[in-house]
């Protein structure tokens, strides 16, 4: 391989026979998908969207990019891809810390795995080699005691550990990997494919040395480095110890988003909530506040990592984000931030979406008030809360229902309509009624409802790049489409997103082009984007996608007026949709050969190339 920033290796595990192999990148597909989530998304297309999620057949891959593990700012992201047992999707979902570099500075670029091994193994990486070994012991444990347990065996320095907890081992639909760091790789029940699989963890020892991804074009790369920092530095969001990112964390959007009426609150029956601030940013930095933490390479740090120094909900966790305090808070009327808390503590050691999960509560608190269930959960109960999350992780009686996610069990109820799921999966703490375009995210999203996907609010709420008005549905399809588009190129590059506060295509571009020597223009960045969003859009297509019964968003967002400072509002979906695939050029939802041979997914014969 002749593209810098790649080692050009990968190593390809066959769980059912206990192999591990080594094979190079195509180079082609290395350039025309970048790598990461492109990359990944192509094995998983290439694998076939046929396959069961939770079979020997589907397959589990760890990703990273061609900028990983370097200097560039925000380069410390890794990106699990497979097809989810959540939503029948093809998904991806990314983790910070030093996992992801330290795969890099271990020599391999990425991990793929197939089969189903008949006892619990994980895989050891050092020194460019990796080797199955017995997980036996670990079975059963959560990701506390497994990460110290292979630190205490494999020595803490130089060492990164993802694990799957007792979510992932009993195949909860909504489970989620954890490093050492409490970084998670959340959405869409990769751990599950792992735990099916038997696969407890990843364990990587590498020093950072002079194991740095070398640039191609060291001049080009240094200055566009240079830029790319120096954008970060004077960031509005992104400053350090000056941009609320910085000084709050992401849950510095709880009172804005508030304030604004698009907090989903009682599992969206409201779009505001007075008693929301007791779980924001800025409550949590007075009062629970320990450090900021960070990933590699990321001068923002806004990771808050909290500590409940006594009481029933003591503990010290990393940390209170807003999607998390949202879903486990306002969106189930609790407010005490100390018992938020601890639900996060429960979640990153069982390994399990803080997202779903909190949606897993609210449609039960819903259906018992409505007299639809006779398992009882009180809106705000914090202790039922967590002997719920216990119940879920073994699959336990009523906690089994929810183990496959709040879109089935409510559809097991009779009141599918109860869940504010797209797909499949729950959607994040942005109201649309309130902020039109997250909403058409959530209904076009690859994954299911998600905000990471195409993040308007940046433009919606805070202007970036430039402002448009969040309750006006026109334009909404084009501005989704630019989002959609770069960001599948930033997890493809596998640089943070939160760069895009402050980066735009032509700092990617100049820093890709500097560590892989490939020349490219912002224009070819949106253009390597729009490819890679296709062929997850074709993925799901072949998997029995289609637009009626897929697109959409639950009637309580098309029907039910918004309440706060968005009072009155639905979601205006019927304008913004039809705008999106005239400019996504699909046909009734669908990509068209037009378009996947115009972005070379397919060649004239329509093979996949």
């Amino acid at each position: 391989m002749n593209l810098g920033g790649f080692l050009n290796k990968e190593v390809v595990v066959d769980l059912t026979a206990g192999t591990v192999n080594y094979r190079p990148i195509n180079e082609e597909d290395a350039k025309k998908y970048i790598g990461g989530r492109g990359l990944g998304v192509k094995y998983v297309l290439d694998n076939g969207p046929e396959v069961e999620p939770l079979s020997p057949e589907n397959i589990l891959c760890i990703m990273t990019g061609p900028v990983t593990g370097s200097r560039s700012s925000m380069s410390g992201r890794l990106c699990v891809v497979t097809k989810s047992p959540l939503t029948g999707t093809v998904t991806d979902s990314h983790m910070g810390g030093w996992t992801a570099a330290r795969l890099k500075w271990a020599g391999i670029d990425n991990i793929i795995f197939a089969g189903k091994s008949d006892k619990p193994v994980y895989l050891y990486i050092e020194d460019g080699k990796a080797e199955l070994r017995d997980a036996s012991e670990l079975w059963g444990k959560g990701t506390r005691e497994t990460v110290k347990t292979l630190q205490e065996k494999h020595g803490e320095q130089d060492l990164s550990v993802m694990t799957i907890g007792q979510a992932g081992e009993n195949t909860v639909k909504f489970a989620s990997f954890i490093n050492e760091h409490d970084r998670a790789a959340g959405r869409g029940g990769t751990a599950a494919v792992a735990g099916y699989k038997k696969l407890k963890a990843i364990v990587i020892k590498a020093p950072q040395k002079g194991n740095m991804p070398q640039p191609k074009l060291e001049t080009e790369y240094k200055e566009a480095n240079k830029k790319a920092v120096k954008a970060i530095l004077d960031g509005g969001l992104t400053a350090p110890n000056k941009g609320g990112l910085s000084v709050y964390g992401t849950n510095v959007l709880t009172n804005i988003i508030n304030e604004v009426g698009a907090l989903p609150t009682k599992n969206s029956q409201f779009t505001h909530w007075d008693e929301a601030e007791k779980h924001s940013g800025e409550y949590v930095n007075e009062h629970l506040l320990v450090k900021n933490n960070t990933c590699h390479a990321c001068p923002v740090g806004c990771k808050i990592e909290v500590e409940v120094k006594d009481g029933k909900y003591k503990t010290r966790v990393e940390s209170i984000e807003f999607e998390s305090a949202w879903s486990l808070g306002s969106n189930c009327l609790l407010s005490d931030a100390k018992a938020i808390s601890y639900l996060i503590d429960r979640c990153n050691e069982y390994g399990l979406d803080t997202i779903e999960l909190g949606h897993c509560f609210s449609v039960t608190m819903e259906a018992y008030e409505k007299g639809l269930i006779t398992e009882e959960l009180i809106w705000g109960d914090a202790d039922s809360m967590i002997d719920l999350t216990k119940k879920i992780t073994y699959r336990e009686g009523f906690g089994g229902i929810l183990a496959e996610g709040p879109a089935k069990a409510t559809a097991s109820w009779g009141a599918p309509e109860l869940s504010m799921s797209v797909k499949g999966q729950s959607i994040p703490a942005y109201d649309p009624r309130g902020i039109q375009g997250i909403g058409l995210g959530y209904a076009t999203s690859n994954r299911g409802a998600c905000h990471l996907r195409g993040y308007t609010v940046a433009s919606e709420i805070a202007g970036i790049p430039e402002p448009t008005d969040r309750l006006k549905p026109e334009g909404k399809g084009e501005l989704l489409k630019v989002f959609q588009d770069m960001l599948a190129f930033s997890d493809s590059m596998n640089i943070c997103k939160f760069s895009s506060f402050s980066e735009n295509a032509e700092h990617y571009a100049e820093q890709y082009s500097g560590m892989t020597g490939i020349p490219m223009t912002a224009d070819d960045v949106m253009k390597a984007g729009e490819r890679i969003y296709n062929l997850e859009r074709y993925y799901n297509n072949l998997a029995g996608f289609n637009k009626e019964e897929d697109d959409y968003l639950p009637k309580r967002f098309t029907e039910e007026p918004a309440s706060g400072n968005s009072a009155g509002e639905v979601s205006r979906m019927d304008i913004m949709l039809n705008e999106y695939y005239q400019v996504r050029g699909w046909k009734d939802g669908k990509v068209t050969e037009e378009k996947l041979r115009e972005l070379e997914i397919i060649d004239p014969e329509n093979q996949l190339v």
